[in-house]
């Protein structure tokens, strides 16, 4: 009995190596493949200011943005490590979109509040997903699907709807949505992005990068 149940375990700890090393031989393809697109997608946007880069001073208001998503609470997530380490809500701020590196919120719907390094008149949003072929699943049913886009002003008590669209994973990987009445005569100095759906993933919703495009707005005069 004995010697059947250490083989059985053997067993187990050879499959759970060859997962592990199966994911990252994926992994590390699906990275080249996104990381061409990427590159190609962003010599289209090169043109357009993006003032949600942290890198330029943009943050995430944490108080007002969605709980990250816990694979502690799913076994199957802790057996295969699909989130080693869950990636923090400012991941979306960063450039680097490759396979597994976005930010889970919790749930199929959630929001996020992005703190803008200067006042800016808004005209548009991107927000960035993996393609299907370079996802390690095989499926991008995490992505967000309806979303809404408000300018916040700062101190959190009035909000603007700015526009609501769709992100349609049978499109492109980088999509940027027009604002309405752009670019709006009021300046914000936040935004929030409020996902109010995903395509199917009932435990969490991947948001790998979202850009915010405008022109900042001129100096307040001083009376």
């Amino acid at each position: 009995m004995n010697a059947l149940l250490a083989e059985q375990t053997q067993q187990l700890q050879l499959l759970v190596e060859a997962v592990a090393q199966l994911r990252a031989e994926i992994s590390s393809a699906k990275k080249e493949a996104n990381q061409a697109v990427s590159e190609t997608a962003s010599e289209v946007y090169v043109q357009m200011s993006d003032w949600a880069l942290k890198s330029s001073g943009a943050t995430i208001d944490l108080q007002r943005t969605s709980e990250t998503y816990d694979c502690k609470e799913n076994w199957g997530c802790r057996v295969l490590w699909f989130f080693r380490t869950a990636n923090p809500p400012d991941t979306i701020l960063q450039p680097d979109v490759s396979p597994e590196n976005c930010w889970p919120l919790q749930g199929h719907e959630g929001q996020v509040v992005i703190r803008l390094p200067a006042r800016v008149h808004l005209t548009a949003v991107t927000v960035q997903h993996i393609s299907k072929e370079a996802s390690p699943s095989g499926t991008v049913i995490s992505a967000p699907r309806d979303i809404a886009v408000f300018g916040v002003d700062a101190d959190g008590e009035e909000e603007t709807l700015l526009g609501m669209f769709m992100y349609d994973v049978a499109e492109e990987a980088i999509q940027t949505f027009p604002l309405k009445n752009a670019p709006l005569p009021r300046a914000f100095s936040y935004i929030k992005l409020l996902v109010k759906s995903n395509w199917g993933n009932p435990a969490y919703t991947c948001i790998y990068r979202v850009q915010v495009h405008g022109k900042m707005a001129k100096p307040e005069s001083l009376n």
